[in-house]
């Protein structure tokens, strides 16, 4: 049966009042915010009955809608058909969560009308945060564990935080987030944010042919974010409020996948196999990233005694390059090489006006820089699983079923199944998550466009002596001379990254357990250790496996990455330009891995490639460092450049 519990909180004192107010404001609220109603598909009629209820914060939902308590009555006896057809009825539309289970009905006597200009609605958002802090404010914010398990039917009647309702909330919270992210500021401003609606919009429930839209909206004035909530069609009394939880998607396969987090499906038929994409998949990448493909140019010549003219808006190249055949210029019309650090996109005018002008980028270089397309052109050396020193990854956006189905059979097979998601174009840890829990990584695909790959379960871990074995990372910086002949070198001092806390598989939201970029984080240790005492202490600790080794392993693995991110012509390929060089530095891991004979044995794991990174370290510690990235990329000149040739 229905229980009615009516949102009376929804409605705010005084709103009759605010509706006769004047609304002079509204021309300026359509400048600020005509593109964001525009693509929520807010219907224009609309607009300024939510500029009035935004400027006065009115919540008039709870006079048209209410709650209602859905309690289903056991019957004594049952046909098995019978059972299971209800069962399946059950299926369609479940409540998010444990029980007590609800709804959202009309309960005005008169309906709403869809053409009514006022049928707009503010939900309040009862819970907004960045994953980071998900388990911080839920202990300390007071109030906010006991009202987000009430919301989500988890048991909890105490006074202090219960650290297994934590991890229930955090856990269940997947079937209630919903996410916005900010379109201006910093790199971690732009980081999503996830929010959980109040009582009221949480208890709206899924339909596939929904009666009502939502969408998050942020209100430019008042720095506030709403749920603002609209009829699709006209509703009487009693009639369900629902909404699509997959809106927008139209393939029933995805359609399901995106949600197996409320509605369960066996979707381990699925080939869970990922080949290579398509041709026309790069020809696609290659059209957004709005790139021109130079003109073929013959390799620069130049006297031994010319001296170059550099133009950069790098600082750091600035005060590194002293070389006597560099000279600086702020006149980037004159300049024999652009060193820039944004990217360089019109390859054909350049090629076709300035076709003897060398720079630091090539073309289509984001095969290797956009973790994506790293793991598509990883799969030219190790097939559809890719390769053994690229952790199994998948793309979020164009994988999604045969992910689902990966991480279901090695689910039924009892193997590990944590998973690290990672924006397909962010750096420093950014919006990364690791996680068990598969309803988490299916929803991190309406934030930002991402990846999620095989988390590394059994990394080679070092030894500090102030804190035990931690996880670490190492980063090369190398160098792209040229495509055809293919030229690799490696800077011949690495830089190492460590984690603060011994590593465990658990508390996988503890940053300084699981993570190793640290000098971007403020109130944390940042442990510096130079590679040649590194190797000292490394050999020490693994005296069967001789630094040497690993390094012949390393720069192997390097050798096969940048074979197949150059074996295709662009935009399949990294452009075979001969005015084009190239720095990245290459962030990896070791893993262990037992080989045919069974011995354990160091397995280089690659994490990203970075385009342009940051060497204030190699700058800091080794002067010389931008005199010999130069002397190599365009003197041609290795010797006594700390430099050794992958390929």
């Amino acid at each position: 049966m229905l229980r009615a519990a009516v949102a009376g909180s929804m409605a705010e004192p005084g709103s009759q009042q605010r509706q006769q107010e004047d609304d002079g404001g509204f021309p300026q609220f359509v400048a600020l915010h005509q593109g964001a109603l525009q693509a929520s598909g807010v219907p224009q009629s609309y607009w300024q009955n939510l500029h009035r209820k935004l400027e006065g914060e009115i919540f008039d939902a709870g006079e048209m809608f209410g709650i209602m308590q859905v309690e289903e009555a056991e019957e004594e006896e049952e046909e098995d058909e019978e059972r299971a057809e209800i069962e399946r009825e059950l299926k369609k539309k479940p409540n998010p969560g444990n029980e007590p289970s609800f709804k959202v009905i009309v309960t005005n006597e008169h309906g709403l009308q869809a053409s009514d200009p006022n049928s707009i609605f503010l939900i309040d958002h009862a819970w907004t945060y960045r994953v980071e802090h998900a388990r911080h404010q839920l202990v300390e914010v007071p109030g906010l564990l006991h009202r987000m398990a009430n919301l989500m039917g988890i048991e909890f009647h105490g006074e202090v935080p219960d650290d297994d309702v934590v991890e229930l909330v955090l856990k269940e919270m997947w079937k209630y987030n919903q996410t916005y992210q900010l379109s201006h500021g910093t790199a971690e401003e732009k980081v999503p944010v996830w929010y959980i609606m109040d009582e009221f919009g949480s208890r709206i429930q899924h339909s596939d042919e929904p009666t009502f839209a939502t969408a998050p909206f942020y209100y430019i004035p008042h720095q506030l974010a709403y749920t603002i909530l609209w009829p699709l069609r006209d509703m009487s009394n009693g009639e369900e409020v629902s909404r699509d939880y997959a809106y927008g998607e139209s393939d029933p396969l995805i359609r399901s996948c995106l949600l197996l987090p409320w509605q369960s499906a066996d979707l381990t038929h699925i080939n869970h196999q990922t080949p290579e994409p398509s041709e026309s998949h790069y020809q696609a990448i290659f059209a957004e990233n709005k790139e021109s493909l130079p003109l073929p140019v013959e390799p620069p010549l130049h006297d031994k005694s010319k001296v170059f003219k550099v133009y950069t808006d790098m600082q750091q190249v600035l005060n590194g390059v002293n070389h006597p055949r560099f000279v600086f210029t702020n006149n980037d019309k004159e300049a024999d090489i652009l060193f820039n650090f944004s990217h360089f996109k019109d390859y054909k005018t350049l090629s076709t006006e300035r076709p003897h002008v060398l720079l630091n980028q090539f073309p289509c270089e984001n095969l290797l820089t956009v973790k994506d397309c790293l793991a598509s052109v990883s799969r030219r050396i190790g097939g559809a699983e890719g390769p053994r020193w690229l952790p199994r990854t998948f793309n979020l956006k164009t994988e999604l079923p045969q992910f689902i189905s990966y991480f279901k059979q090695r689910e039924e097979r009892g193997e590990d199944n944590h998973w690290i998601c990672k924006p397909w174009n962010l750096a420093r840890s950014l919006d990364t998550h690791v996680t068990t829990n598969l309803s988490y990584i299916i929803r991190q695909r309406e934030s930002t466009p991402k990846v999620v790959s095989k988390y590394v379960e059994n990394p080679v871990l070092f030894h500090r002596d102030d804190v035990g074995m931690v996880k670490f990372d190492i980063r090369y910086v190398v160098l792209l001379r040229s495509v055809r002949p293919l030229k690799v070198y490696a800077y011949n001092v690495f830089w190492l990254r460590f984690a603060n806390r011994p590593f465990t598989l658990d508390d996988l939201d503890d940053y300084e357990k699981h993570f190793t970029v640290m000098n971007y984080a403020s109130n944390v240790q940042l442990k510096q250790i130079h590679c040649d005492e590194f190797i000292t202490m490394f050999e020490k600790q693994y005296p069967d496996y001789p630094w040497k080794s690993i390094e012949t392993e390393i720069f192997k693995t390097f050798g096969e990455l940048f074979q197949a991110a150059t074996s295709k012509p662009a935009p399949l390929g990294i452009c075979d330009y001969q005015s084009s060089r190239a720095v990245y530095a290459i962030d990896l891991m070791l893993k262990w891995v037992t080989d045919s004979q069974g011995k354990q044995v160091m397995q280089p794991q690659i994490l990203e490639v970075n385009f342009n990174p940051d060497c204030a370290r190699a700058c800091k510690y080794h002067p010389t460092f931008f005199n010999d990235v130069f002397s190599t990329l365009f003197l041609d000149e290795t010797d006594n450049c700390h430099m050794t040739a992958v390929l």
